[in-house]
């Protein structure tokens, strides 16, 4: 069971009351749900309202038409587990608790991830704080079973899914959990539409109680593999490179199944929209979409063949913005005005206050994120960030800033003497081709200053200097 925390909290900027002026009384009561929909590895060029010319996402482009498209948002981390870490909890990798994917073997020698802390303070349990049934499905892959960083004690009601990242590799598992408990499937059941038919039955369960859900399904992280015969509309269509296999299953045909499991996310997300308008759900429901990190290269991708990351330079583990830039799309009916494209400049840890402010809660004083409920809203005062921050803690140790859209990066952290600095403006280079650095020393100064100030020590993710 979840400990007691103590929690200190702020209160809004001055003159500012706890719930956004804009909400009235019969506002609040109604209490909105909310689903967060996050793919895994997915690129921002990856879907057609942001450029897609080969792989068709209706769906998940009719969200953007209905609602907000945000031009400028950025994932927790360039990797998996720090970046929904920073979604969770509110904070970015400077000051988060998880920030790289580390690996732990439990009693019964099978290998899940490090647990968060009891002490975090999730965006789940405060939903569930305030009357909201709560489930997480698909992959969660902070902490294992029976630990303080599974998802039934850091506020989620419900689980099913991966609760550790290597399984999440394979669309055939030997198991998944649900809670706590382990659900044998001997490599036989296709997971995404396992844990589609998962959610699919949490909206239907809690139709008439106030729910968030965060549904976080695998594709298209590799392996490339679907069921089967299911290759669709891409059957044939693309010329093939094979994959010979190695750490991930071998594929003949990965460009068709790449832009088929994406396809086949699409209808999953056409499948909860379904549900939610038979339901009579859909006008009280914000329905969120994104990706944990930039586009991966694994497996036998080929994200050149997609433009995966459209306009950016950089793929998964890359501080560039191929890297940690993301799509995020928000529908909320008769709210968000249709077609709306907004350039706010916001990133994941910026969910949690964003919720707060939603349901009237104060936002926890170790949060790094603002609301962007005013953008949603179109109402009030949208406060904006002084800077962005990242950190990764592989390749080298990598850290980068992001102020006034001036985006300094450092490679090699784990060795002073031999670490350097890129120094991009990206109102003018927004593909990062040209690195400015020396011709600006004063501006690579001050963003040295930031970055040491962004970063707090973490003795679990030291940077090698720091050991």
């Amino acid at each position: 069971m979840k400990k007691t925390k103590n929690i200190l909290f702020c209160a809004f900027a001055a003159g500012m009351p706890i719930l956004n002026v804009s909400v009235s009384t019969a506002e609040a009561f109604q209490k909105p749900n909310v689903i967060y929909i996050m793919a895994d590895d997915l690129g921002i060029g990856d879907l057609g309202c942001y450029g897609q010319r080969i792989i068709k996402t209706p769906a998940i482009d009719r969200l953007a038409i209905n609602g907000i498209r945000f031009a400028q948002h950025y994932a927790g981390c360039t990797v998996s587990a720090p970046s929904r870490c920073s979604l969770m909890t509110g904070k970015h990798t400077g000051h988060s608790f998880i920030r790289g994917n580390k690996g732990v073997i439990n009693k019964e020698g099978n290998k899940f991830d490090y647990p968060l802390a009891d002490a975090e303070v999730t965006v789940g349990e405060i939903m569930k704080r305030h009357g909201y049934a709560t489930a997480c499905i698909g992959k969660w892959g902070m902490g294992g079973p029976n630990t303080e960083g599974h998802p039934n004690n850091q506020g989620f009601d419900y689980f099913f899914g991966y609760l550790g990242q290597g399984n999440a590799h394979r669309y055939y598992p030997r198991f998944l959990y649900e809670n706590n408990t382990r659900i044998d499937l001997n490599e036989k059941v296709y997971s995404h539409d396992l844990i589609m038919e998962k959610a699919l039955g949490f909206i239907e369960e809690n139709a008439g109680n106030p729910f968030f859900l965060y549904l976080t399904p695998t594709i298209p992280h590799a392996d490339l593999i679907l069921p089967e015969g299911q290759l669709g509309d891409y059957e044939g269509v693309l010329c093939e490179k094979p994959f010979l296999g190695g750490n991930y299953t071998a594929q003949l045909k990965p460009r068709a199944t790449f832009a088929a499991m994406v396809s086949r996310l699409n209808r999953g997300v056409q499948q909860v929209v379904d549900l939610l308008r038979k339901k009579g759900l859909l006008k009280n429901t914000i329905v969120i979409f994104t990706s944990d990190n930039g586009t991966h290269k694994e497996g036998g991708h080929d994200p050149d063949t997609f433009d995966s990351n459209g306009p950016f330079r950089g793929y998964k583990r890359d501080m560039y913005e191929g890297g940690i830039r993301t799509p995020f799309i928000v529908s909320w009916p008769g709210v968000i005005p249709a077609g709306t494209v907004s350039y706010h400049v916001s990133a994941f840890w910026d969910f949690l206050p964003t919720m707060c402010d939603l349901i009237g809660e104060p936002i926890p004083v170790s949060s790094d994120g603002i609301s962007y409920l005013p953008t949603l809203r179109g109402k009030g005062e949208q406060k904006k960030h002084d800077y962005l921050y990242w950190e990764f803690h592989e390749q080298g140790g990598k850290q980068a800033i992001l102020k006034d859209n001036w985006k300094l990066i450092k490679l090699k952290v784990d060795t002073p003497l031999k670490s350097k600095f890129e120094l991009y403006n990206l109102n003018a280079d927004p593909g990062e081709r040209m690195n400015v650095a020396s011709q600006y020393p004063e501006k690579v100064e001050e963003m040295c200053h930031l970055l040491e100030l962004a970063h707090t020590p973490n003795s679990l993710y030291p940077f090698a200097f720091e050991e």
